[in-house]
């Protein structure tokens, strides 16, 4: 069942996110035993990487004999992990129409993620934002739990765009000052948050790392047209989701300069995560799940 990527309307179509986001998942796994991660597959949920030092009592080495990696039997209190799944709705996070490319792709996202967490007996909550936190749910590993998160994910998804503009680095100090146990933090974004005043942000994500918590920050883009600007050298009226604004341009008139100013802001972000040790993944929406996927569990198997 190729379902990579996804838009909108096949979302619809298939008309249940909770089971489609399992499909993802157990796709995903049934990859991983075909890929250099296969590892990973290897019931993950009850291994993880051996850490240098440790004892080696605990080593599967059944899973060595597989795999050539070593991993240890993962006990139960070590399976608690807290996952707060941060979810941006502004505006410009429906770009690209008619499918709401940015958007769609990061409520299947997160609800793909929010199925592994549960699977792997590890507690979730959603937060989802623009300029103010809309919904934040409790923190719990319960299948009745995962189930509302499906159905507000589920809602999002059947909404109009909004006309919302986005305060990341706002609703980031927020959530790190109301996240009181050590959690990962995963922030689904396009993080075009005021980018002339990108310092704001980039305290906001100190904050996170401050109090200790782990940080995978997904940068969601149309990578075609927001970072390439690959759009037909033909008259076009730009419209800004957030504001409204528009303006009338050639493509060609401002390609350069475009994709050299986004180009500094991306460095920027990619080296201001580099220093605070926050793992920074591009997430085009082009590309699908897998990456996604992929890059939380490297960071699961390393997290103790």
């Amino acid at each position: 069942m190729s379902m990579r990527p996804l838009d909108l309307a096949r979302i619809r179509e298939y008309g249940n996110l909770e089971f489609l986001a399992k499909q993802l998942v157990e796709g995903f796994i049934t990859g991983l035993h075909k890929s250099p991660f296969h590892g990973f597959s290897v019931e993950f949920a009850e291994h993880r990487l051996y850490n240098t030092g440790e004892t080696t009592r605990h080593i599967d080495w059944k899973v060595y004999a597989k795999t050539d990696k070593l991993f240890v039997k993962r006990y139960e209190e070590e399976t608690n992990l807290r996952c707060h799944l941060l979810l941006d709705t502004s505006s410009s996070m429906y770009y690209p129409e008619p499918n709401y490319g940015k958007i769609t792709f990061s409520i299947m996202a997160a609800a793909s993620l929010s199925h592994l967490l549960q699977r792997q007996k590890d507690a979730v909550s959603l937060c989802t934002f623009s300029d103010q936190i809309e919904v934040q749910t409790q923190v719990k590993s319960t299948p009745s739990h995962v189930h509302k998160i499906m159905i507000e994910l589920d809602n999002l998804l059947q909404k109009p765009r909004p006309l919302k503009k986005t305060s990341v680095a706002e609703v980031i100090h927020l959530i790190a000052q109301k996240i009181q146990k050590r959690s990962l933090v995963v922030i689904f974004s396009d993080m075009f948050d005021n980018i002339e005043h990108s310092e704001q942000l980039f305290s906001a994500l100190q904050h996170l790392r401050h109090n200790l918590h782990e940080v995978l920050l997904f940068h969601v883009t149309d990578r075609r047209t927001e970072e390439e600007f690959a759009f037909e050298d033909r008259p076009y009226e730009f419209i800004d989701l957030e504001s409204g604004e528009k303006v009338k341009v050639q493509p060609h008139q401002v390609r350069d300069h475009y994709k050299q100013y986004v180009k500094q802001f991306y460095q920027d972000l990619k080296l201001k995560c580099g220093q605070y040790k926050i793992d920074f993944i591009e997430a085009d929406i082009a590309q699908g799940f897998d990456p996604l996927l992929t890059a939380y569990l490297v960071k699961r198997s390393k997290m103790k």
